[in-house]
This record gives structure tokens, sequence and C-alpha cells, in this order.
């Protein structure tokens, strides 16, 4: 077999391994009994797991929650839609978790409910499939991974480019020495963030905002700080490296066998976007991970780029050559030949099956919460660095900054009241 086409024959290979594992998923699912699925936010990435655990089948959505009662009137007709059954709507997830019968639950609120609706679900003996970033804040993340590991519950943490098979081949590659010794790690994503008006007005009539805000500061509504725009505000999505750039970084973690960096530096700013946004529209991270170094970077700004193809992914750097990796595809370079694989894979089908499969198995899934803790907690260190305009350096074994107080303060947020941290008081 020629190299090119056993190159092929490998990608095309891969590519129906992903069919076969999702179609022996759906096969599983129909010889026994659907599991009973509650919805914790019915935004759009919800609303995508949801599908996601419909096109596998063997399950029914059967309860919705969400605190604008248009947002949940439109999932539960939309589902109904799609598996001939109208779900039950709840506007607090006590309640949706209350119904029953439910055996699990998707979590797919802001980031600044998820430590409070998992602990919550639980407590309810539901299984969980949450969304990330893990939690809002360090402390909280570690409550978290604290509840999972006392409670007999099946937990999947939505990082969906581990099932990435280009990511996977692109690390196999790195490993196998194929660009000699691995040097430096980048990753990065450069968007043109579409913002919307940032003037502070009443809510719409069908939310519920002192819901919405929660255990979060009760700061003042606007479009730009509402549905989907959150992810670029300060007291909930905390940017968009701790909300789209995670993935590149439990990419970098998972594939090479990193735990948590020793040190973290940041910096950058908002040079484009200033009184429109309030986290950084540019931003520049060094991580170190035991001599390893890997850089982040994004701006969220411009009218064109040198070569969009390299906006959005990974660049492992040898001594011997260069291995750039994104979701569907990676490239390989060696002096002056250039390689490029596709392998499509569709990764958020797989990791909810994956989910699906350990439920019925009650097995553990593919990304357990104190891994996805220790990404989260990751991306959390360079935002506090960049707050206190400080290097971070990080104990992993006790958990603390050192010699940092500004730092250290910044690893919890106290709650607004009624709600309570659940991190324990010293």
């Amino acid at each position: 077999m020629s190299r090119a086409n056993r190159r092929t024959f490998l990608e095309v290979s891969a590519a129906a391994a992903g069919t076969l594992a999702l179609g022996a998923s759906a096969g599983r699912a129909e010889e026994t009994p659907k599991l009973r699925m509650g919805l914790i936010g019915a935004g759009g990435y919800g609303m995508a797991d949801a599908r996601a655990a419909l096109k596998l089948g063997g399950t029914e959505i059967v309860a919705v929650c969400d605190v604008d009662s248009d947002h949940l009137n439109r999932a539960a007709a939309d589902l109904e839609k799609s598996q001939g059954a109208k779900p039950r709507t709840y506007k607090h997830h006590r309640d949706l978790l209350a119904s029953d019968p439910l055996d699990a639950v998707i979590i797919a609120s802001p980031p600044h409910w998820h430590a409070l609706h998992l602990i919550d679900s639980l407590q309810a003996e539901k299984d969980v499939y949450c969304e990330k970033p893990v939690s809002y804040d360090v402390r909280e993340g570690q409550a978290m991974v604290a509840a999972v590991n006392a409670s007999k519950r099946i937990v999947q943490v939505g990082f969906q480019r581990r099932q990435s098979e280009a990511m996977k081949q692109a690390a196999q590659r790195v490993k196998a020495g194929e660009i000699g010794d691995l040097i430096q790690v980048d990753a990065q994503i450069h968007y043109r963030a579409g913002l919307n008006d940032p003037t502070p007005q009443s809510p719409p009539a069908s939310l519920d905002w002192p819901l919405w805000c929660g255990p979060a500061p009760l700061i003042a509504y606007s479009p730009q700080v509402g549905h989907q725009s959150w992810r670029l505000e300060k007291t909930t999505g905390h940017g968009h490296l701790v909300d789209w750039g995670i993935h590149l970084v439990d990419a970098v973690r998972t594939l090479l066998g990193l735990k948590m960096p020793t040190s973290v530096t940041a910096s950058g700013g908002l040079y484009a976007y200033a009184g429109r946004i309030t986290t950084p529209d540019t931003l520049s991270v060094h991580f170190e991970f035991d001599g390893l170094p890997v850089h982040w970077r994004h701006r969220l700004w411009g009218s064109s780029e040198y070569d969009p193809e390299v906006n959005n992914g990974i660049f492992f750097f040898g001594t011997k050559g260069t291995v750039f990796a994104t979701d569907q595809r990676f490239v390989v370079v060696r002096g002056d030949k250039k390689q490029e694989h596709k392998v499509a894979t569709d990764m958020g089908t797989l990791h909810m099956a994956d989910f699906l499969d350990a439920v019925r198995e009650r097995r553990p899934p593919v990304c357990l919460m104190e891994d996805a803790f220790r990404t989260t907690a990751t991306v959390q260190l360079a935002m506090i660095s960049y707050e206190t305009n400080s290097t971070v350096r990080w104990d992993a074994e006790t958990m603390q900054v050192i010699d940092n107080p500004d730092a250290s303060a910044l690893l919890k947020r106290e709650y607004r009241d009624p709600y309570q941290h659940p991190y324990p008081t010293a």
C-alpha cells in the first residue's frame, strides 16, 4: 500500500470507527429502558446537548428548567417535536430535581451557577452531564470535586474535544518523535466578537434577572451581559480564555499528560472594546508545566487575518518540526514538507454517547470531574494573574497560591445573599 493510500485508509478508518461507536451506543440504548433526563439551562448549548442525547436513542428529556419563560417554552416545544412528548417545565432547578421520574440531568447554565446546580443534583441522586467550565472560582471547583467523590453518581464534564480524532492523532505524532523533542506549545483562538448594546436597561419581561444572576453580583441588565453574551462579562463568564480557550488548554493537558501549571503569567487588556465588555479583548498567558512552556493568545477584534486556517488551534513546536492541530484536522511540517490530515469527528455526540454508556454501565466517563477541575483551575489562575498583574505560582498538592496574598484572595468569590458558597469556611 502506498504511503498516500495508507494515510487515506487510516483517516477513513478513524471516521468509520467514530460512526461505529455511535451506532453501537444507539443499539445498546434500544435494548434498555429509556433514560429519563432533565435539562437545566435551555439555551443554545443546553439544547445542543439535549439533541445529542435524543439522537443517540434510548433517552427522553422529561423535564426542562430555565429562568427565562421564553427560552423554557421554546425548548419544550422543540423537544416535543423531536421526541413526541412534551417535557415538564420549571423555573427553579430544585423543583426539576424533585420531580419524578428522573435519572440524569444536563447542566448547561452559565458557569456561575454550575456549583450549586451540580451539588444539588448529586444530593438528589442524579447522574450529571455538566458543561464546562466546571465552576466560576477555584474553591467552588474543589467543593464540586469533593461532592462528586462522595457520591455514587456518574458525572461527565463537557470537554468535547477529548473526542477529537484529529487532535489524538496529532498528539500521537508528537509523542512518536516525528518533530523531535517537544520544546513549546502555543494555543490560540482569535475571532471578531459580535457585541451587543452594553447600555443598562430593563430585562425582558420573560427573564427573572435576579434569579439569573443567582450567587453572582446583581449587576445591571443589558443585552451585552444577558443570554449568550455573559461569556465576556467578568462576573459570570470571566472571558474568552475561560469560556472558549479552556477547550484547547484541556486538550493540551490531556493529550500530553500534564497536570497543573507551576506558575502562570498573564498580560493584556481592553484595547478595542473598552467600555463595552469587562474582560480582556487581547490576552497573552505563559503557563509553565514542569519545564514545558504553554502559551495562550487571543484577540477578539480585527478586520482580516493573515492565515485564518490557524486562528483556532494548537501548535506543537519540536526540534525537528511542527504540528498544528484543530478540531477536524492536523498538519505536520518538517523542513519544506507539509502534510495535512483531515479527520472528521462528531465530538459532541461522541461525548454524550460516552456519558450515556457510562450511566448504563455504571463505569467512569472519559472526562472525570477531578481532571476537568484541573483544566478549569488552570485558566482561572490565568485570570487571577491578569487581574492582579502578577505571576501566580501554584502548589497543586496544597491547592494554594504561593506568596501572593492578592492572588490568593481571588481563589474564592463571596456569594450574594442568601446564597451560600459550597467551599467550607475555615
